[in-house]
């Protein structure tokens, strides 16, 4: 790779670090500068420059940024890059508000630049051998997704609740994997930590081609779960994500003599198959692929349009949370496609 690309981080909070770590060795670009107003007293910065604001990187000429800071911030960093020309990978969720995500659309598609969004399970080897598997027709119709995404809070969240924090990543893997939009979505949630965000969340929904999707997301449980599960016709897929591991249990064929029961169609148990993947960092795969879409070749990339649609999502999910009715997402409008929706 002879093109070298230079790269700029903002932020070196706990997501950050790690950005820095894999930014400084991939590959075909060098961390040109990183944006912390705290300084780098714990050296995360990996020997890159530590500036205190966005004008000081973006006056060091940068090709590209990736946007690590606070939710609340998200907004107003993405479009004072957008407005210098400089391409950006922002960390989930887009935004903070569906309405701040959509200018930052604006923002980046009227200037014809490479954005997208840092859904890191997206890059998850289970979850990306769990679509290839289902665009394969490997389970046939999809019937319902699952997922459970538990464990203790992380004290570094302090601008949003658990369902723009950790529930953006299941609603954006569900229409990742199953290729489909939300059709609806209805919510509780509960807040039993004192802040003044929602700490679990129980949701139920239906996709845009029929398959019923069910989320359970918290961050009061000392036990760490990450799982999603897919049942279709032919079985039903369960992703670890925490290990990186996918299973496969078959729907067993078993002849029924009994005339009257032959009409319904129930499963039984059959084979159980563990797959062997590649296990790669999902992280340096997420960085690959940006870098690749900045240089023009095709990546498969979260677009800040998919994006988008995610925030819609969890604001879907609090409005029926705190009205007590389920919504209908189906009928809102998008932007149209752009280059970096």
């Amino acid at each position: 790779m002879t093109t070298v690309l230079r790269a700029g981080l903002v932020g070196l909070g706990s997501m950050g670090r790690n950005h820095a770590r894999v930014l400084a060795g991939l590959e075909g670009v060098t961390l040109a500068g990183v944006v912390d107003p705290l300084g780098d007293k714990n050296g995360w910065a990996q020997g890159a420059p530590v500036l205190p604001t966005v004008e000081d990187l973006i006056t060091l000429g940068i090709d590209y940024a990736v946007v690590a800071c606070p939710t609340a911030l998200h907004g107003d960093i993405g479009l004072q890059l957008a407005h210098a020309g400089v391409s950006a990978l922002i960390e989930k969720p887009l935004a903070d508000t569906a309405e701040g995500a959509r200018r930052l659309l604006d923002a980046f598609a009227s200037r014809n630049l490479v954005a997208g969004v840092g859904h890191i399970e997206r890059c998850n080897p289970a979850l990306r051998s769990l679509r290839s598997r289902l665009e394969a027709g490997e389970l046939g119709d999809v019937f319902q997704v699952v997922t459970r995404r538990q464990g203790p809070f992380p004290h570094r969240i302090a601008d949003v609740g658990v369902v723009k924090d950790l529930a953006t990543h299941d609603i954006d893997l569900t229409g990742w994997v199953t290729g489909q939009t939300y059709a609806s979505i209805a919510a509780h949630t509960v807040s039993k930590s004192g802040r003044p965000h929602e700490d679990i969340i129980s949701a139920v929904g239906k996709l845009s081609e029929g398959t019923m999707v069910n989320h359970l997301v918290n961050w009061l449980s000392p036990l760490k779960e990450r799982f999603t599960s897919v049942t279709g016709e032919r079985g039903c897929f369960i992703a670890d994500t925490l290990t990186a591991d996918l299973t496969f249990h078959s729907n067993a064929s078993v002849a029924t003599e009994w005339e009257a029961l032959r009409a319904f169609r129930g499963v039984s148990e059959g084979d159980m198959i563990r797959y062997a993947i590649p296990k790669r960092e999902p992280l340096l795969v997420e960085h690959e692929l940006f870098r690749d879409a900045v240089l023009g070749q095709p990546a498969d990339i979260c677009t800040l349009r998919q994006g988008l649609l995610t925030v819609e999502v969890a604001e879907g999910l609090l409005e029926s949370a705190a009205t007590g009715l389920a919504v209908r997402l189906d009928e809102r409008t998008m932007p149209p496609e752009g280059v970096a929706g």
